[in-house]
């Protein structure tokens, strides 16, 4: 697939792929396009045994706008094609799908405004990092929306059911120690250093045990749906894998030698 909208930079060997969304004139708005290229991009990097991590962050002063609008405004005749319905469907859900699925560890870049479904999308990654710049807002609501891209599943969870009411009934803009605190995003850099101090978590994450990664975020992601005995008994099934790998292997061997673990992430 050749891509428009993003760009795609390789890091630390092929073991980083950073996806650029690469709109900066329109605040990085997503199309149906960029929305494609981004799923693309996750779903080929899952097949790339050397890739152990990828980010996804904005080109320019935004993270993400959201939906664009001028394109929304170019779906046809809403109420009898449900247009709208078909559009979350078939663009938006998928690469939700992807980003909760795929093995690999994957990081929003937050590096300007997050907002609306560019909000959602910063959530729907395993975690994310902050600028000093950054803001959040699920301002659906000031356009007459609900909030999607996965913000109706995962923001009570992180932010809890009231919270959630008040930041999506409101559209509050949530500026970024605010927004660690209450658990949308996990660290908050200096923009004058974000990039640096981004590279350096990333770089972390790349020599980490990716598959115990890849198996802690499955079950986390499913003990959301779980009762305590499934929960248990999905983690004791996760666990004889991750104990089967090569990275465990190496962990244990240098935890007895006093050293530090050299993982492949297999």
């Amino acid at each position: 697939m050749t891509f428009s909208q993003i760009r795609t930079e390789s890091h630390y060997e092929g073991k980083l792929l950073l996806i650029v969304l690469d709109q900066a004139e329109s605040y990085n708005s997503l199309t149906m396009q960029m929305l494609a290229e981004i799923k693309h991009a996750i779903q080929e990097a899952g097949k790339d045994q050397t890739l152990r991590c990828i980010a996804i962050k904005g080109e320019g002063k935004a993270f993400c706008a959201g939906q664009n609008l001028n394109e929304a405004l170019s779906f046809g005749d809403i109420k009898e094609e449900r247009s709208v319905q078909r559009f979350i469907i078939e663009s938006y859900n998928p690469l939700v799908r992807e980003i909760v699925l795929s093995k690999k560890p994957i990081v929003a870049l937050v590096n300007g405004p997050a907002a609306g479904a560019g909000a959602s999308l910063s959530m729907v990654c395993d975690f994310s990092l902050s600028s000093s710049d950054a803001y959040f807002t699920f301002a659906f609501v000031k356009i007459g929306l609900i909030p999607d891209t996965a913000a109706t599943y995962f923001l009570p969870k992180l932010v809890g059911r009231q919270m959630a009411n008040y930041l999506a009934f409101t559209g509050k803009k949530v500026l970024p120690e605010e927004a660690k605190t209450m658990g949308l995003t996990q660290e908050v850099f200096p923009q004058e250093s974000f990039d640096q101090n981004c590279m350096e978590v990333l770089e972390a994450l790349c020599n980490l045990p990716t598959k115990a990664i890849g198996l802690t975020k499955k079950a986390f992601n499913e003990s959301y749906e779980n009762k305590l005995k499934e929960q248990l008994d999905l983690e004791g099934i996760l666990q004889q894998t991750a104990a089967e790998s090569a990275d465990f292997s190496e962990g244990v061997n240098a935890f007895i030698n006093k050293r530090a673990p050299e993982f492949k992430g297999n």
